[in-house]
């Protein structure tokens, strides 16, 4: 593990969501540490509360979930200590988020160089002529084309991978020391995702950013992050190295993660493997494991009692029978 300081500290988080016929638990017990200067994948079957932990990073969840339990740092600052003005400016100075969709989240009104110096003007009391330059600065540093000849160009004027781009500099014109990239490659094709992610590993080694990765996709944990955190059912079940969640991983969710990946058969076709069974309802919270009535080696206290997550240097894991240890 890096011996830079945690840019994020998430300790037991908690939320609970309002509905209409009740309540549920989407997030029950995460633990993320993001460093200075790594990229930490966070990965999990769909619903199992990566993006709601990264926006509760922020402050930024729905109207209808709050946080019940647990501790956020960002840079060292406790988020629930700070007034909505405070949060306000740590978001896109200290802490900026790039989405999946990059043409939602870019105003089609607006020309991209307006934008990106936009994001600068809001956090810094700068004129327009040093905000555009750091604006033009910013979109060369993500390999934007012919900035000059672009900077007035609308966002359906482009390709999805250049407004992506463009969505990548307006998060880090300030310099901001933890980047939260929410499935960033999802929409676009296998050569631009793969030049975004070469340069989000740039970035981070050329700024010393911290950066949270949230991604469905192995292959891209595998070829970009240093560190893996592993979410399920709402609860970090296990945060290795790379390496270790690929080759040395110990709770039966990883393994069966990294064995559901796609691979090629001899004959080169897709070969597919599924977990068996479903991920659980967070409207009906099991007392027991979430993952017990999927796992292959289940013993009876993963039924009756959910493990706790321990934490230590290089690994952290939740899970009574382990692979490799078998009760």
């Amino acid at each position: 593990m890096s011996d830079a300081s945690p840019v994020l500290s998430i300790r037991g988080l908690a939320l609970e969501a309002s509905l209409r016929h009740g309540t549920a638990s989407p997030v029950a017990d995460a633990n993320i540490t993001v460093r200075a200067g790594e990229i930490v994948g966070l990965v999990g079957e769909s619903g199992s509360g990566k993006t709601l932990t990264a926006l509760a990073t922020l402050s930024l969840l729905p109207p209808n979930i709050v946080r019940t339990t647990g501790r956020i740092e960002v840079v060292g600052r406790d988020i629930s200590a700070m007034n909505e003005h405070e949060l306000a400016g740590l978001r896109g100075t200290a802490a900026s988020m790039v989405f999946q969709d990059s043409l939602s989240s870019l105003n089609p009104t607006m020309t991209i160089g307006k934008q990106v110096a936009e994001a600068a003007t809001i956090h810094q009391k700068l004129d327009r002529g040093t905000t555009e330059r750091l604006a033009k600065d910013a979109l060369e540093q993500v390999g934007f084309p012919a900035v000059k000849q672009r900077f007035d160009s609308y966002p359906h004027q482009l390709s999805g991978g250049l407004r992506q781009r463009v969505a990548i500099a307006m998060a880090i014109v300030n310099r901001p020391a933890l980047l939260i990239a929410d499935e960033p490659t999802t929409a676009l094709d296998v050569t631009v995702q793969a030049q975004i992610l070469e340069l989000l590993r740039s970035l981070v080694d050329e700024l010393a950013m911290g950066v949270l990765l949230i991604t469905h996709d192995l292959g891209v944990i595998a070829t970009t992050a240093d560190r893996v955190n592993v979410m399920y059912g709402g609860r970090t079940v296990e945060d290795c190295s790379v390496t270790d969640a690929f080759d040395a991983m110990r709770h039966p969710y990883t393994q069966a993660l990294v064995a559901s990946a796609p691979t090629l058969s001899d004959s080169a076709e897709v070969v597919l493997r599924g977990i068996a069974g479903s991920p659980p309802d967070p409207t009906k919270p099991e007392p027991g494991c979430p993952f017990a009535p999927r796992c292959s080696q289940p013993i009876d206290i993963c039924v009756t009692a959910p493990p706790p997550i321990v934490i230590n240097e290089d690994r952290s894991l939740a899970c009574y029978n382990p692979v490799g240890h078998h009760v």
